[in-house]
């Protein structure tokens, strides 16, 4: 067995303590779902919080390569990030030593 290289095992450790939120959790979901870029005051009412938690959230989120946030005049645009749709579910085989998604049984 092949020891995880203690730098990439912190990387994961962030990866995933940033998703370990439920308002976070609903940002992310309230972007991810939309074909089109977003406005942070679109993602507030998406989920229902105020304006500085949603903030706070994606600022989080952006940290950690979850999303992309664009300055656009006075507004500020939110897109997800494509490649978490790749690199977390990889990261989590990674972590549970398989590539096999279906070892659970």
């Amino acid at each position: 067995m092949k020891a995880m290289d203690p730098a990439r095992a912190e990387e994961y450790a962030r990866w995933f303590a940033c998703l370990a939120d439920g308002t976070r959790i609903r940002v992310l979901h309230a972007v991810a779902a939309t074909e089109r870029p977003l406005t942070v005051g679109e993602v507030v009412d998406a989920v229902g919080r105020s304006q500085s938690t949603v903030s706070r959230h994606l600022r989080l989120l952006a940290d950690e390569g979850y999303v992309f946030l664009e300055a656009d005049g006075v507004r500020t645009l939110v897109t997800v990030n494509e490649a978490c749709m790749v690199d977390l579910p990889a990261a989590a085989a990674e972590i549970m030593a398989t590539s096999r998604p279906d070892r659970r049984s």
